[in-house]
């Protein structure tokens, strides 16, 4: 699922208010805990810091044997 800044900013101004429901790609969400909306919000924002900061990946070395 692809979430916006706009996604989190929804989720903190609820965590912010009090209130337990907030609409995310067009959809009403209800949580269940203030834990439960900061887990989400922590998600969204570690989803938004990897799609700036790019994906990596990892390299093997390849070698010869011989001269």
């Amino acid at each position: 699922m692809a979430f916006t800044q706009a996604d989190a900013d929804r989720v903190r101004a609820a965590i912010a208010k009090g209130v337990s429901s907030v609409e995310l790609n067009g959809e009403k969400v209800t949580f269940r805990s203030l834990q439960e909306m900061k887990e989400t919000l922590r998600m969204i924002e570690d989803e938004l810091a990897g799609a700036s900061a790019g994906r990596f990946g990892v390299g093997y070395t390849r070698t010869t044997r011989g001269l």
